[in-house]
């Protein structure tokens, strides 16, 4: 089985593709997707691109072109739900987008043809995945949030939703939070991807896990230096929870 492991930045799969095996790599439509063996299993890598077009492509060629049975998405977010902090990790559970809005064709949210606004993560694989996050948050994270004088790292597993707009203040995560609770959707984190690629796997039928570490609070406090917390954090998150998900799942 060929498992997909996409990215939103190349500094978050650079310590990965350093451990591949085999490794040999091809352009296609605009992205680079890189092939090779990783702790007993075929993968291959790629990068999303910004927003849910471009994500929902690359996933596509991840599973036509490069015979990709599952996807794992690791990236960065913006923290929504009440206790989710800078430096956490969200493990999806599920996924919407928070800009469809078809109504009042379709009631808002809901994606048109579908019947429903969530698509759900692979039970199995999110559970993988959750145990590697722990492991990695019970290791050495705390030392890594430190250095950026952030406390000790949680996990949290819920709704994630995603839209092509960068959310950035306070008033538009209230208006955000406030729509989606209205139709009964709390969601503990938002970004621009994860939606497409997790709609784009119901309809082929492939498991998909996602997790996000949070990189600010999605308003108008303050940032820390993104540079700096991609490097300190969120590289080594993926380098170590991917790590440690592909040895527990069973050699292909």
């Amino acid at each position: 089985m060929t498992l997909a492991i996409l990215s939103a930045l190349p500094e978050e799969q650079a310590g990965i593709a350093a451990l591949l095996v085999d490794a040999h790599s091809s352009d296609h439509a605009g992205r680079r997707y890189t092939c090779g063996q990783l702790h007993g299993h075929t993968v291959v890598l790629a990068l999303s691109g910004i927003g849910k077009v471009a994500a929902a492509s690359t996933a596509a060629t991840l599973i036509e072109r490069f015979g990709a049975r599952g996807i794992v998405f690791t990236g960065v977010a913006g923290g929504l739900g009440e206790g989710v902090q800078v430096g956490d990790v969200v493990v999806a559970s599920s996924y919407a987008q928070h800009d469809m809005d078809a109504s009042p064709i379709f009631p808002r949210y809901e994606v048109p043809g579908y019947g429903r606004a969530r698509f759900d993560c692979d039970a199995a694989l999110s559970a993988q995945l959750s145990v590697a996050v722990q492991q990695c948050l019970a290791g050495g994270a705390a030392a890594w949030t430190a250095e950026l004088g952030l406390p000790a790292p949680q996990m949290h597993r819920g709704l994630v939703v995603s839209g092509d707009r960068f959310v950035s203040s306070a008033a538009e995560v209230q208006a955000l939070r406030s729509g989606l609770q209205a139709v009964g959707m709390d969601a503990l984190a938002v970004e621009m991807e994860g939606a497409a690629v997790a709609q784009v796997c119901a309809d082929h039928g492939l498991p998909f896990a996602a997790m996000r570490s949070i990189s600010d609070r999605a308003d108008d406090s303050a940032h820390l230096d993104f540079p700096r917390f991609i490097h300190t954090i969120s590289s080594r998150y993926a380098q170590h929870i991917i790590g440690s998900l592909l040895r527990s799942l069973p050699a292909r």
